[in-house]
């Protein structure tokens, strides 16, 4: 009989060393090499749903928390010296990845993290005692609960832990969109000078220059930028110290003040105490704020790739006024295809960051009472767009905006051939005249600059001048003597009368 995967995982967990611990259920066996314990072994069995873990930030984020109580609580008498310099150090070792692979939990789980946070309690604990010479397992005589948990609850450390992991998350994604906006805005000055055809409702319009395209598209990522800033404001109140509700039970009366102050320092953030404390463990509109914020970027991102692709669109049968880069072969059927490929993932990117902006506005409003029990979902969700976000915004910097190559051909061809001028005529024509001039260009599939010269309405040079990329793409003057020489004009006025 063939080997199955079952009895593969069967004869390791048959075969492997453990050790038994105790809690308030009963015993549990746990890995005798596993730093982690009985708590995050029992919910390792219970919840094995997405097979995703906690990023790790959060994980450092966890560690810088353990570190600051263990200081605090020392330092207003609560804790040895001995057992918070071992909590220090085995929490500093945590924060800097040595014990990622004992974080082994999924990231839907029980309710309020309890398991994560009592899963860096175990491995802290285990690693501390293992400081002080004494064998994993036996905690004493530094315990998860009674020591590297003091003064905490799950209901406080994990908002807690999410803030500090968003706001690490949100450094980088603020200089990734910074970044990609300044490649834009220097695509958009080095293409200044090149007029095109704008268009509406996917219809020819009136002329815009390449440059004013492209600012506009880094306008709105500065504009979203100042958004996450603003947002930030809010994350940096943190609600430390509450404990289970809010009220600060089991607490020192000093120890929230100092307790933010001391993570403030570590994690280098301007975190200050929340006025609060029972809103930041019930609430959690903070995490939608920035959800929102994070779906506006990705609106953002979507109608710039949107538009790439269009002004990509060919080689020969589209427009192709701009080639993205080739990034790979893009047909397995069609030789030399390429397609708008890292365009076509930002958007997949972006779907993804409005279903979890979905996810967290359920999970926010689904508190009941004093807790909300939904925060494992919003640090997945959260925390994995603020990720996702800033890979997308490097790899669309990277792989396609600083590739771009201007078509300026193409793009003269379009315009010339187009009737993007008119609108820049009517005020000098007048609207009807202009309008049968745009039917007749049609109609003779000619430009309206060659059906106005055919008119002899103006002097070439007051053509020029009138067509000028500055009076096409910027605010004028209307030129009232250049408009009564038009009109004045005998051409122009056989035209008039022969409409009426």
């Amino acid at each position: 009989m063939p080997i199955r995967k079952i009895d593969i995982l069967c004869y390791h967990v048959v075969t492997m060393k453990t050790r038994l611990e105790r809690d308030a259920i009963g015993k549990f066996p746990v890995p005798s090499h596993a730093y982690y314990g009985i708590f995050t072994a029992r919910a390792m069995k219970n919840f094995q749903l997405t097979g995703q873990k906690a990023p790790r930030v959060y994980i450092k984020a966890l560690g810088f928390i353990k570190e600051a109580c263990a200081e605090v609580n020392y330092d207003v008498g609560i804790l040895e010296k001995r057992l918070s310099q071992a909590i220090i150090k085995a929490a500093q070792e945590f924060q800097h990845g040595k014990f990622d692979e004992e974080f082994p939990l999924d990231v839907i789980q029980a309710g309020a993290g309890t398991p994560f946070n009592m899963n860096a309690n175990e491995v802290i604990a285990n690693r501390a005692n293992e400081i002080l010479n004494r064998p994993l397992g036996t905690y004493d005589p530094v315990h998860p609960n009674n020591h590297v948990n003091l003064s905490q609850s799950s209901n406080d450390v994990t908002p807690t832990a999410i803030r500090v992991a968003a706001l690490f998350l949100l450094v980088e994604l603020v200089t990734a969109v910074e970044k990609l906006e300044n490649s834009l805005r220097a695509f958009a000055q080095k293409n200044a000078h090149v007029i095109k055809t704008g268009r509406t409702h996917l219809e020819d319009a009136v002329p815009i220059t390449l440059g004013q395209e492209f600012r506009a598209y880094a306008t709105m990522l500065a504009k979203t930028k100042k958004r996450f800033m603003k947002t930030s404001e809010e994350l940096f109140e943190i609600g430390l110290g509450g404990t289970a509700l809010g009220t600060g039970i089991t607490t020192h009366p000093s120890f929230q003040k100092k307790v933010v102050s001391r993570l403030a320092k570590l994690t280098r953030l301007p975190l200050i105490p929340t006025d609060d404390l029972c809103e930041t463990t019930s609430g959690m509109n903070v995490f939608t704020a920035l959800s929102g914020v994070c779906r506006m970027l990705a609106i953002d991102l979507i109608k710039i790739s949107n538009d790439l692709k269009l002004l990509n669109m060919g080689p020969l049968a589209g427009i192709s006024e701009i080639t993205l880069p080739e990034v790979e072969p893009g047909s397995s059927i069609m030789p030399g295809k390429v397609n708008p490929s890292v365009a076509e993932a930002v958007h997949m990117a972006a779907y993804d960051v409005f279903a979890s902006d979905s996810a967290i506005a359920l999970a926010a409003q689904a508190g009941q009472l004093e807790l909300n029990v939904m925060t494992p979902l919003i640090l997945k969700h959260l925390l994995g767009a603020l990720q996702l976000l800033t890979n997308t915004c490097e790899m669309f910097r990277k792989f396609c905006i600083e590739g771009i190559q201007v078509n300026e051909n193409a793009i003269k061809r379009l315009y010339e051939g187009s009737l993007v001028t008119a609108t820049a005529l009517s005020p000098y024509l007048g609207y009807e005249i202009t309008a049968e001039l745009v039917k007749e260009a049609l109609k003779e599939n000619k430009s309206i600059i060659y059906i106005l010269r055919q008119k002899k309405f103006m002097k070439e040079e007051d053509m020029a001048r009138l067509l000028s990329v500055d009076r096409l793409t910027k605010p004028a003057q209307i030129d009232s003597q250049l408009k009564k020489r038009i009109q004045d004009n005998e051409e122009y006025q056989k035209f008039k009368m022969g409409l009426k």
